[in-house]
């Protein structure tokens, strides 16, 4: 039978086209054993209490410098999980392809999600599939659900000043690297997104020191100082920022200085902003550095009094500069 190499309208009606995608392409590259045909997929819950998430990706171009859109969506759904204090187990998958799009890129992106599944001890076990016209969407979205086991506690405890903010690894690189990609920039090869699985590294911290760990979200969309404003918004204390231990890379801070954005609210799709006891802070640090994710983690500031509410960054030259919440993205989407 001759392979179909673009996706038709026939793929989404649920005729001959769409279950030879299903089962010549999605269930052989996810796993037959995984992907349940039924209405819902069927798992064994280990514990009462589990997490649950979903989120929708849409970014252009669906591949970039060290990923795809497949792989953003696995990472993007096991971190939410991970930094609550889940072990993430299971992952739904469902398609809006776009009509035209070219089977090897749909291989390709299912293919990046099989790798990210498995390298964050994962099954996608469910999932569904539409195409829309061409021209109604940009070639692919896709949206992820996730099921994960909440290990000892929820990463949710009172923050109080005194208490460091500490960042696994070099900020803005997922951002800085698909706009460059997006606008084909000749001066940025250097760039890579820093897309990746944080499961791992986030459970060998929590599992050293599991009380001392107060709070932890991943700096998407919005970047370090959108969760920052998010931690601090009407309380009686505010998080100071030192700008000359913020890890950020010489490639990423030349492209941001040339178009006048700033790293801080550049997206990140393999980094961790922690709030964590202060006592216990360059411990952590030792422990996020001996990990492949967290190699380049730093404490970058410190939650403190007087500063109700807010998020400031102390200069380089001693100075003091606000970090709003921005009322729009600094940045065209990028996940």
């Amino acid at each position: 039978m001759k392979r179909e190499t673009h996706i038709r309208s026939g793929h989404g009606s649920g005729g001959r086209l769409m279950n030879e995608m299903i089962d010549g392409i999605i269930r052989e590259i996810l796993g037959a054993e995984n992907v349940q045909l039924d209405d819902a997929a069927i798992v064994d819950i280990p514990s009462n209490r589990i997490a649950f998430t979903t989120d929708s990706y849409t970014i252009t171009p669906i591949f970039f410098p060290g990923g795809d859109i497949g792989k953003l969506a696995v990472c993007g759904t096991v971190n939410d999980l991970s930094v609550m204090g889940a072990r993430p187990l299971w992952l739904s998958c469902a398609l809006i392809l776009e009509e035209g799009l070219a089977m090897d890129d749909l291989e390709q992106v299912l293919r990046s999600m099989k790798n990210a599944a498995d390298t964050a001890g994962v099954r996608i076990v469910t999932g569904d599939t539409k195409v829309v016209g061409k021209g109604a969407a940009d070639r692919m979205y896709i949206n992820t659900a996730g099921i994960g086991v909440i290990e000892g506690s929820i990463v949710r405890r009172e923050i109080t000043p005194g208490d460091a903010i500490i960042v696994n690894g070099s900020i803005g690189d997922h951002g800085i690297a698909v706009m460059a990609a997006r606008n084909n920039f000749s001066f940025t090869h250097g760039l890579v997104s820093d897309c990746a699985p944080l499961y791992g590294m986030i459970s060998a911290v929590r599992g050293a020191f599991p009380e001392a760990v107060k709070f932890m979200r991943d700096a998407t969309r919005g970047g370090v100082a959108s969760v920052l404003n998010e931690i601090v918004k009407n309380r009686p204390w505010g998080a100071i920022l030192k700008e000359k231990s913020l890890p950020v890379k010489g490639e990423v801070q030349a492209v941001c200085d040339l178009l006048g954005i700033d790293p801080l609210y550049a997206a990140n799709e393999g980094k961790v902003v922690c709030v964590v006891e202060e006592s216990h802070a360059d411990d952590i640090v030792r422990i996020l550095r001996a990990t492949e994710e967290g190699a380049d983690a730093a404490v970058i500031g410190r939650i403190e009094s007087g500063f109700s509410g807010k998020v400031v960054v102390e200069t380089a030259i001693g100075g003091k500069r606000m970090l709003p919440l921005l009322a729009e993205e600094q940045l065209p989407r990028i996940c």
